[in-house]
């Protein structure tokens, strides 16, 4: 019988080292706005929150270059093909690729150096929808929840307006000036970045804003991301009026 029984402890253990060494964090991603937004994760794939709906993902531990967004004005066949108007995936409701700009990201990296989580909401490929990506458990005290809730796509200059969002200026110029494609230290912030930067001061606003817009929770924390959080003062009003396609 002590032999059974050991040979039960070994077996819980092992699956405690299994499950620990697999699971990386929950993110729970609300809509909170007043029209339908298709949710996308990379990875994860994607589906439809209609208002007050939430989505449950689960990450494994280690999961890097990863992001959450939200894609609007969208319309998918029974099979799951279509277009969305901003935030697209190659025109399909379960993303296996990065959204098209202008979208808001989430980004994260789970259980890096030190055992940090590594996230950020990042301006870097433009801005469709408000956003906030906060921590819901483990040491919060340790970290902090993030908000880009401006009214962007109202005020976005002229030269990036695009249907729906507001393009970042690499989307549109494709220089090194807002792409940094030469490497460190060879680009800084300019008129535009400034402009996403002092409405969304959370959010990465051009590719190397690193100091001011990466930031790290211990590794096991859960997050949430959520589309026009309550918060914001402004919402996206050209959206609310536009007709939103049913999938």
């Amino acid at each position: 019988m002590s032999n059974f029984n050991n040979f039960l402890i070994s077996i819980i253990l092992l699956s405690t080292l299994f499950f620990t060494s697999t699971y990386g964090a929950t993110f729970t991603i609300r809509n909170d706005c007043s029209y339908p937004v298709w949710a996308a994760a990379s990875p994860g794939g994607g589906r439809r929150l209609n208002q007050g709906q939430t989505w449950n993902l689960n990450v494994p531990a280690g999961t890097s270059m990863a992001r959450i967004w939200g894609r609007t004005n969208c319309n998918f066949d029974g099979s799951g093909r279509g277009r969305c108007q901003t935030g697209d995936c190659g025109g399909v409701l379960n993303c296996q690729a990065w959204g098209q700009p202008p979208n808001t990201l989430a980004e994260y990296a789970l259980n890096q150096y030190g055992n940090l989580d590594f996230y950020d909401i990042s301006l870097v490929d433009g801005f469709n929808i408000p956003m906030e990506f906060s921590p819901t458990s483990g040491a919060r005290d340790k970290c902090r929840p993030l908000f880009c809730t401006a009214d962007i796509n109202g005020q976005c200059p002229n030269p990036l307006r695009a249907p729906g969002g507001c393009n970042n200026p690499c989307t549109v110029f494709k220089t090194n000036e807002y792409c940094c494609t030469q490497g460190q230290g060879t680009c800084g912030p300019t008129e535009y970045s400034r402009f996403f930067k002092s409405r969304c001061p959370d959010a990465y606003s051009y590719p190397q804003d690193d100091p001011s817009s990466t930031f790290t929770c211990p590794g096991g924390t859960n997050y949430r991301v959520v589309f026009c959080p309550r918060r914001s003062p402004h919402f996206p009003l050209e959206m609310v009026g536009e007709k939103i396609v049913e999938q």
